[in-house]
C-alpha cells in the first residue's frame, strides 16, 4: 500500500501544480488601444552589414527586411490577448511560440493563424469557433463572476474551454445530502455544490463529471477531485458518518490522515474502487490542459511560419477535368528570385527551395500531399541577371470534386527564410449533362510536347507545354511585355452531338478589351465546322501578339456558345500589357 499511496500523492501534487496558476482573459480590445500599447525597440546592431555580407550581389536591405531586424517589445494588447483572451484554449507549445516572436507583424501573423487552425469550415468568412468562444467569456462572465470575472473561476473556465455541459445536477444551498455507495454511503450536510457531466469530451473521454464546491458560501465555486470536501460535517466528531465509519470498520479520524486510510473510511475498499480513483486523477489533469486542436494538419505549418521571417511567393490554382470523379488541379508556384538567398559552389550561385504543401477537407482529413526540392543553379556572372526573374514549381493533383483547404509552405534553404500560404478551394464538379470549360489559363508557353512526354513532365497537360503566368498576391493582374505573345488555353467540356453527323455545333467568340476604355482590341469568332474532326470535348489553343497594344490592363473573355443544347459558358480573365 505504501508505493500506492506515493504514487496517488505524487499525482495529487502533479494536479495540484496544474491548477495553481490563474491569468486574465477579455473578449475583445479596441484596435486604437493596440495602437496606444504597441511599443518598439530597435536592437539591429551590425545586422544590416551582416546580412549584406552574406548576400554575393551586395543588395540594400528593404524596409520589410530592416523591419524584421528590428526587436519589438510586446505591447499590452499582445499581452492581453496571450494572458486573458485564450488563456484556456492555448497550448503550451504556442505560447511558448508566440513569446519568441520578435516583431509586432509576427505577432498578428501568429494570431490569425492561431484562430485559423480551430476553423472548422476554413472555406467561409465566419470563424464558428472564435465566435462561440467569445459567446463563452461572455456568458461565464455573466453567471459565474465571484468577486472576479467569470472566466477567472473555475466554473467559468470549465465552461470557456469545453462549452455547455449535458446536465448539471446543482445543490445551491448544500443542507442534507445521501451519499451514493462510490462516496462511502450514509448521510451529512454539504456545502453548496455542482456537479457537470459531459456525455462525451475529445481527447478525454466519455461520462466525465466534474465537481465543484463552495465552501466560503461566497459563490466562488473552485473545482475539485475530491468528493469528501463537499461534506460540512467533515471536522465534527461522530457526524455525517459513511457507512463503514457507522459499523465500526473505519475511523472518521483517518479520512485526515493520508491517501490509504481514506481509502477505508470515505470510499470502499476494494482495488477497482481504488483505481477508479487513479482515473479520476487523470481525468482531472487532462481537464486541466487546453483542449486539443481538432485541425492538427496545420500544426507543422504554424509552427514552422512562425520561427522564420517571412518569403513572399505566389500561387496559382487551375482545374482541368479528367472523369466525372476526378479533377486535374495544377499548382503553379511563383517565387521572385531576388528574395532567394545565393551560395558560391564551386563558381556555381545555388538557390535552394523546400517546397510543402497539403490539401484537407473541411473535416480536416488529410486528401493529397506533397513535397519537392526545387534547385536553381546559375553561373556566377549571370547572377545579376537571374534576380530579376522568378522561380517556378509546378505540382498537378488528381482530386475529387468538393470543398478542401490547400496550405503551402516553402522554405529559402540557404536563406532561412519561410513563407506560407493557405486558402479555402471549391474543386468544380464537371458533371456529364451540362456545357462546361477548365480553367482559363494565360500562358507564357504553350507549345506541343513530343508523343513520348504526352501527360508528363512539369507544366504539361494532354499533348501541351501550359506555362501559366502567375497573379501576384496584390491584386494585380499577370503581366505580359509588348514583345510577348499572350497565349490562351482552355477546355470545353460536354459539346452536344448532331444525332446524325456526330458533330458539335458551336461558336467560339475571342474577345480583348480595354479594362480603362471598354474597348474592344481583338475580337474574331470560330465555329466548330472549321475545326477538324471534334467530339464533345474541346480543347482551345490561342497565341495572340501584344506589340499592337499599348500598356495597361486587359480583360479577355472566350464565348462559348452550343447551338445545339442552346448552353453558353464564357469564363473571363485579366492581364497587363508592360
Amino acid at each position: 500500500m505504501l508505493s500506492v499511496y506515493s504514487r496517488f500523492q505524487s499525482l495529487i501534487f502533479t494536479v495540484v501544480l496544474l491548477v495553481s496558476g490563474g491569468v486574465l482573459l477579455h473578449a475583445q480590445d479596441s484596435k486604437q488601444q493596440k495602437q496606444k500599447d504597441t511599443g518598439t525597440q530597435a536592437v539591429q546592431g551590425q545586422q544590416d552589414s551582416q546580412d549584406q555580407e552574406q548576400d554575393p550581389l551586395k543588395r540594400p536591405l528593404s524596409k520589410e527586411q530592416k523591419e524584421q531586424g528590428r526587436k519589438e517589445k510586446m505591447g499590452d494588447y499582445y499581452k492581453r490577448w496571450l494572458n486573458e483572451d485564450v488563456r484556456w484554449i492555448i497550448t503550451d507549445e504556442e505560447m511558448s511560440a508566440f513569446k519568441k516572436l520578435s516583431t509586432n507583424a509576427e505577432r498578428d501573423q501568429f494570431i490569425e493563424q492561431f484562430w485559423l487552425r480551430r476553423d472548422p469550415t476554413p472555406d467561409t468568412e465566419e470563424n464558428e469557433y472564435k465566435e462561440e468562444h467569445y459567446r463563452r467569456i461572455a456568458y461565464a462572465n455573466e453567471h459565474f463572476a465571484a468577486g472576479v470575472p467569470g472566466w477567472r473561476t473555475d466554473r467559468g473556465r470549465m465552461y470557456v474551454m469545453y462549452g455547455k455541459p449535458d446536465s448539471i445536477d446543482a445543490h445551491p444551498a448544500g443542507g442534507p445530502y445521501l451519499r451514493p455507495a462510490e462516496e462511502g454511503g450514509g448521510s451529512t450536510s454539504t456545502y453548496p455544490f455542482e456537479v457537470w457531466r459531459y456525455r462525451y469530451l475529445d481527447g478525454i473521454g466519455q461520462e466525465i463529471e466534474i465537481e465543484f464546491v463552495d465552501t466560503c458560501g461566497c459563490g466562488e465555486y473552485h473545482m475539485t477531485i475530491d468528493r469528501s470536501e463537499k461534506d460540512a460535517l467533515a471536522h465534527v466528531p461522530n457526524a455525517g458518518l459513511t457507512d463503514m465509519e457507522a459499523m465500526g470498520m473505519a475511523n472518521k479520524a483517518d479520512r485526515f490522515r493520508g491517501v490509504e486510510a481514506l481509502g477505508k473510511g470515505f470510499f470502499n475498499s476494494d482495488a477497482s474502487t481504488q483505481t477508479k480513483q487513479f482515473d479520476r486523477l487523470e481525468t482531472f489533469a487532462k481537464l486541466n490542459r487546453a483542449p486539443e486542436i481538432k485541425f492538427k494538419d496545420l500544426e507543422a505549418v504554424v509552427n514552422t511560419k512562425i520561427r522564420y521571417n517571412l518569403l513572399p511567393f505566389d500561387v496559382r490554382v487551375d482545374y482541368v477535368k479528367i472523369t466525372t470523379d476526378t479533377v486535374l488541379m495544377p499548382i503553379t508556384v511563383q517565387v521572385p528570385n531576388r528574395e532567394l538567398t545565393f551560395i558560391n559552389k564551386d563558381g556555381i550561385q545555388r538557390g535552394v527551395i523546400n517546397i510543402f504543401g497539403r490539401m484537407t477537407t473541411l473535416t480536416g482529413k488529410v486528401a493529397q500531399t506533397f513535397e519537392d526540392t526545387l534547385r536553381l543553379d546559375v553561373p556566377a556572372e549571370l547572377l545579376d541577371k537571374v534576380v530579376s526573374n522568378v522561380a517556378l514549381y509546378w505540382k498537378a493533383l488528381p482530386v475529387r470534386p468538393g470543398h478542401y483547404r490547400l496550405d503551402i509552405v516553402i522554405k529559402d534553404v540557404n536563406g532561412d527564410k519561410i513563407g506560407t500560404f493557405g486558402q479555402g478551394i471549391i474543386v468544380p464538379e464537371y458533371s456529364d449533362d451540362k456545357l462546361a470549360n477548365s480553367s482559363l489559363i494565360l500562358a507564357d508557353v504553350l507549345e506541343q510536347v513530343p508523343r513520348t512526354e504526352v501527360g508528363t513532365g512539369n507544366f504539361v497537360i494532354g499533348t501541351s507545354k501550359v506555362r501559366p503566368k502567375v497573379q501576384p498576391s496584390n491584386g494585380k493582374p499577370a503581366s505580359f511585355k509588348k514583345d510577348q505573345k499572350i497565349n490562351l488555353w482552355m477546355q470545353v467540356y460536354n459539346l452536344t452531338l448532331d444525332e446524325k453527323t456526330k458533330k458539335p455545333s458551336a461558336t467560339i467568340e475571342y474577345q480583348v478589351v480595354n479594362a480603362t476604355t471598354n474597348q474592344p482590341v481583338v475580337d474574331f469568332t470560330e465555329k466548330t465546322e472549321q475545326m477538324g474532326n471534334i467530339g464533345d470535348q474541346l480543347t482551345l489553343q490561342k497565341s495572340l501578339p501584344l506589340n499592337a497594344l499599348a500598356p495597361g490592363v486587359y480583360q479577355v473573355t472566350i464565348k462559348v456558345n452550343d447551338l445545339l443544347s442552346k448552353q453558353t459558358v464564357s469564363p473571363t480573365a485579366k492581364f497587363a500589357v508592360e
